[in-house]
């Protein structure tokens, strides 16, 4: 008894706050100096319907002891790090690097260890964590989870679509030649560009997840979200934060619908946008205007009003969005470049030209994609680093900002705009889709009055340069000015 007590304390101590969170399977040991340069099997059940494993390693390292750490599955060979990591994970879609994605399949796993070092009097413990993403059950996602980039609230500004190697994304290869453009050139462009966060979209696969878990350590200024460009027939749509691959053929036997289709992206966990929604579906572009009639707009959380490579006429996701929301629907406004060459030679978009810029609790995945839902957003059209949007509605002592709703306001509203990074700039103030007023914002900040019968659905307000071009677009704030219905 005294051994095991002993042998439990050890763990107690090897154990992290992190660690705190509950396994779905625990195995403890210890590891002697009989195991010395030998091979030991922690066999585990995996139960049918596992959509990841994660599995984290704790041991006394104290005398010298060294672990490494792999898996099999029941058939095969799942992946080695060695005495690299202490922790692991995959699924059908992605891995940790060294470790190969694939089908789960249930039955006896191994987590197996090799002992390349245990001195001859050697005790030392050790505790494997095994967690599962089953059902709506994430142990295995929190365990894997990556400290956010950055702490704090705060503007985060980024791009949420581009390409690459994985689906058709080029550029000159080192002879000049056109080639499939490797992951890695599109991220360092990214960051070269001085953003905080990207998603990478490429068509319909989730192959570059696990490439992104590659770069993400290197990459330590900037979130690396993983999304897919759903490419059908009937339109275009970006997804971003999905914990699997979604299938994409609407009109197939799987997918026979729309609706179909948004399920499954609710499913996978993950937010949909519209892409270049106005552009025009035909041989010219196939399938890449949004044309499906039965979509249903209340599960759709972004539209891309500005896509870098949209240019007849520029602007024409502006008006399809806006649409939307005159005809009640909460969806926010985003921009993108849409890259395909992260060197963006003339007349194609550089990565970060437009700019998402999103006001979020920290730089994490789950932040962002949070503070997309809130609203809070403004799109950035030039890719500016320095340009900054901040929009309040004040309605004596109750104030809202982009993305929330003011209940019932006063005859009088005030419309609080801080710009920064434009020196001769004006606010264009928008109702419910058509222009109201404009006041300079040369000094900032500035202050615009609307009265309550024309606030009433949406406002917002947009940045304009001293041409009349757009260079800021803010998300609205949602006016109500009737009282909600009793329940």
């Amino acid at each position: 008894m005294r051994g095991v007590r002993l042998l439990l304390a050890a763990l107690a101590c090897l154990l992290t706050p992190a660690a705190a969170q509950e396994a779905d399977r625990t195995v403890t040991g210890e590891i002697t100096g009989a195991d010395h340069q030998t091979y030991k099997a922690i066999p585990f059940d995996l139960p049918a319907g596992v959509e990841r494993i994660t599995v984290r390693l704790t041991y006394d390292k104290a005398n010298r002891t060294v672990i490494d750490l792999g898996l099999f599955d029941p058939e095969r060979f799942r992946g080695w790090s060695g005495g690299t990591r202490d922790r692991f994970t995959l699924s059908e879609g992605d891995a940790t690097p060294g470790y190969l994605s694939g089908a789960l399949p249930p039955g006896r796993w191994q987590v197996q260890f090799g002992i390349p070092n245990a001195r001859k009097d050697a005790r030392s413990p050790y505790r494997v964590e095994i967690f599962f993403d089953r059902g709506e059950t994430r142990n295995a996602t929190a365990a894997i989870a990556d400290a956010p980039i950055r702490a704090g609230p705060g503007w985060y500004r980024g791009d949420l679509h581009m390409h690459d190697t994985h689906s058709d994304g080029s550029c000159a290869s080192q002879q000049g030649k056109r080639v499939p453009c490797p992951l890695y050139r599109t991220v360092e462009a990214a960051a070269q560009a001085g953003l905080d966060f990207i998603a990478v979209t490429d068509h319909n696969t989730s192959s570059h997840f696990s490439a992104l878990r590659e770069l993400q350590p290197f990459y330590d200024r900037m979130l690396l979200i993983p999304g897919a460009e759903i490419t059908t027939f009937g339109g275009h749509a970006n997804i971003f934060g999905q914990s699997r691959w979604v299938d994409f053929r609407v009109g197939s036997p799987t997918v026979p619908d729309v609706a179909t289709l948004q399920h499954n992206v609710a499913a996978a966990r993950a937010i949909l946008s519209i892409n270049h929604p106005a552009l025009p579906s035909g041989e010219a572009c196939m399938g890449c205007g949004w044309v499906w009639p039965d979509t249903d707009w209340s599960k759709v959380t972004a539209i891309e009003a500005i896509n870098g490579l949209t240019t007849q006429p520029p602007l024409a996701g502006l008006d399809f969005w806006y649409d939307k929301l005159n005809r009640g629907f909460r969806i926010t406004g985003i921009g993108s470049s849409d890259n395909h060459d992260p060197a963006a030679g003339p007349g194609k978009a550089p990565i970060g030209r437009p700019a998402t810029v999103v006001h979020a609790r920290e730089l994490s995945q789950p932040a962002i994609l949070d503070g997309i839902r809130a609203g809070n957003v403004f799109i950035d059209v030039e890719g500016a680093r320095d340009r900054m949007l901040e929009v309040a509605v004040v309605s004596g002592k109750n104030r809202a900002a982009m993305g929330e709703t003011l209940a019932i306001p006063a005859a009088k509203l005030a419309v609080e705009v801080s710009v920064a990074g434009v020196a001769q700039g004006t606010a264009q103030l928008v109702a419910n889709g058509k222009e109201h007023s404009r006041i300079s914002v040369a000094t900032s900040p500035a202050t615009l009055p609307i009265d309550r019968a024309a606030a009433c659905g949406w406002i917002a307000v947009n940045i304009l340069g001293p041409d009349n071009r757009k260079l800021l677009i803010g998300n609205p704030i949602y006016i109500r000015c009737k009282a909600a219905p009793r329940r």
